[in-house]
């Protein structure tokens, strides 16, 4: 029988970088197919029904991590559904804002209470549904680059840029705005169903930051910066989730914006080991498991990758491990319980 009791401050720890007195177990999110395959019932179905259905969904997901030793639940309700619901940011849907005409006619200040309006059944639901001892990870969903986007989708942005400067500088500004009222919201209403605040916002790719980093100081991390110190002053720890090798910026993301701990990592860019040697003195380094060994390997090479990598970076600060990026779709369910056993027994649990 599971005995595991869930702790949510293992998770605080490790995010403000002190060492956990309990390794946690994190991910950025979980693919409600691969829960739905594991546990042998429905969640999908039940967040489309009412509050009720909703609610069960959440416990489900929550009884899902409790029996794979999370502390926290991944939770996080997308930012760039009141843009063009990410068609824009995945290449589906051209740019909506060309202009100043465009950026002014976006309807900016209603967004946050069609937000609220949209988003405030499932976050009701969220706070019934956990349990005793486990809160969530994240807020709100996607990041100011990412939203921008969705705006503007990513080539089409360099094109902004060069012809028209100063709608290219408002939107990052106006984007960024959006978000903060965003977050004041959720922060305001729910911020105690979280342990640590959060954003994936994808600066990189394998060999660089996806715009420069002079464009990255100058218009997204000032944006970032604002939502980080009002995480803050709500006392939450601050969590940034990013792919990519982001080296020429993290620096300017931990001392100018103030993030606490980052996740996100890809072997081939650089072992995980590699990401807590260089910032484990400054703040959090959560993840670590290759996606790559996820999909790919059999459960007895995850169990001795991830066994491997346990002495590199233990004693190095506040550390959480998971996959490197989330727990997709194509994630071998067994390879996912191998993951978690692994890390289980290092801490000494019998389960």
């Amino acid at each position: 029988m599971n005995k595991f009791k869930p702790d949510y401050t293992h998770i605080v720890d490790a995010a403000c970088n002190r060492p956990a007195k309990r390794l946690p177990l994190y991910e950025h999110g979980f693919d409600l197919s691969v829960i739905e395959m594991i546990m042998g019932y429905d969640v999908h179905a039940l967040l489309g029904g009412n509050l009720s259905d909703k609610t069960e969904a959440y416990r489900r997901i929550c009884r899902f991590a409790l029996q794979y030793g999370y502390d926290c639940i991944p939770f996080e309700m997308g930012a760039v559904s009141l843009v063009q619901n990410g068609r824009a940011l995945i290449g589906q849907a051209g740019a909506i804002i060309k202009t100043m005409a465009d950026l002014n006619a976006f309807p900016w200040d209603g967004k946050a209470a069609e937000y609220a309006m949209r988003y405030t059944p499932f976050f009701e639901a969220l706070r019934a549904a956990l349990p005793e001892g486990m809160k969530a990870v994240g807020g709100v969903g996607y990041g100011v680059f990412e939203t921008v986007q969705d705006f503007v989708p990513f080539q089409e942005l360099a094109f902004l840029q060069a012809d028209e400067p100063e709608v290219y500088a408002e939107l990052w500004k106006k984007t960024g705005e959006m978000h903060f009222a965003l977050w004041k919201w959720v922060l305001e209403n729910y911020g105690d169903c979280f342990a640590v605040s959060r954003f994936g916002d994808d600066l990189g790719f394998r060999s660089s930051t996806l715009i420069q980093p002079i464009e990255i100081r100058k218009h997204v991390l000032p944006q970032y910066k604002r939502i980080v110190d009002l995480a803050h002053s709500h006392n939450k720890p601050f969590l940034l989730h990013s792919c990519g090798k982001i080296y020429d910026v993290m620096d300017d993301l931990i001392n100018v914006v103030g993030i606490d701990a980052k996740h996100s990592n890809e072997d081939a860019i650089d072992t995980f080991d590699v990401w807590v040697d260089r910032y484990g003195d400054r703040i959090g380094n959560f993840g670590g498991i290759e996606m790559n060994v996820l999909t790919l390997n059999t459960p007895a090479e995850v169990k001795k990758y991830v066994r491997d990598l346990l002495p590199k970076v233990a004693g190095h600060g506040g550390i959480a491990i998971g996959s490197g990026n989330q727990i997709s779709f194509y994630t071998e369910p067994a390879n996912f319980i191998a993951m978690t056993e692994a890390v289980r027994e290092w801490r000494g649990e019998s389960f």
